[in-house]
């Protein structure tokens, strides 16, 4: 295993269980049709969680492009590794994204809605209004990056702390903080909150042989990249300024 490696499988490994949890739920004929959005929510965070797990003991588990920027930002990556990150990020979403579509294809067939079909693959505006539209997705993942360098470490012994490691659980927090963004900041744009996730999953989709299928939609599509790396720069730039 190789940071780049583990990078691709935690995303891949993200984006099949995120995008399985929209196919369950909106394509035709699935056991948990129109489940709802908590359903969605919760899933997503809980492949978040699995991601980290797989990723995190050998690349940091970033699996999100705004992550690595933050951390070029703060100079703890130089800039060619950050693009390979990145590179990988992208090559695992797309990756699980056909997987997805492979596992539910006889449920693609059975959908009419060229929406909903989409929606397993990327994200689109409840309402479509790009100012907004774009504060939302960089709200978030504002919100995402800003609490996520505030994390602590867990320490033994309060005299002279000791930082320990909590293995798999430690995955848990960040999973949280995705279940609270998608559950409060998620119902105006589908919280992409992650270039990768967003817009290689959006390349799927219009790759794949999907009867019916809507358009790549690029007048949005790139609003769930650049809000989420404004977001991320964003957060960034406040932490290193009052975080000594």
């Amino acid at each position: 295993m190789t940071p780049i490696l583990a990078e691709y499988l935690g995303t891949a490994v993200m984006i099949l269980l995120g995008g399985g949890v929209v196919a369950n739920v909106v394509l035709n004929k699935t056991k948990g049709n129109d489940s709802g959005w908590i359903v969605i929510s919760t899933a997503w965070a809980l492949a978040v969680f699995v991601g980290v797990n797989i990723a995190a003991p050998y690349s940091g588990a970033h699996l999100n492009c705004a992550v690595t920027l933050s951390v070029l930002m703060r100079g703890e990556m130089d800039f060619s590794t950050a693009l390979q990150y990145m590179a990988a990020q992208f090559a695992g979403a797309m990756t699980g994204a056909f997987f997805v579509w492979a596992m539910y294809k006889d449920h693609f067939d059975q959908t009419e809605n060229m929406h909903a079909k989409q929606a397993v693959f990327c994200t689109a505006p409840a309402i479509k209004n790009l100012p907004r539209n774009l504060l939302s997705e960089t709200l978030g993942t504002f919100v995402l990056i800003f609490t996520i360098l505030n994390f602590q470490d867990a320490t033994l012994n309060q005299d002279t702390p000791t930082t320990i490691g909590l293995g798999s659980i430690g995955a848990l927090p960040v999973a949280f903080l995705v279940w609270a963004i998608g559950l409060s900041l998620g119902g105006t744009t589908g919280y992409a909150i992650n270039p990768a996730r967003d817009l290689g999953p959006r390349i799927i989709h219009a790759l794949l042989p999907i009867k019916n299928k809507a358009s790549f939609n690029a007048e949005y599509a790139w609003v769930p990249v650049i809000g989420p790396m404004l977001g991320a720069a964003l957060a960034t730039l406040l932490y290193s300024a009052i975080i000594k």
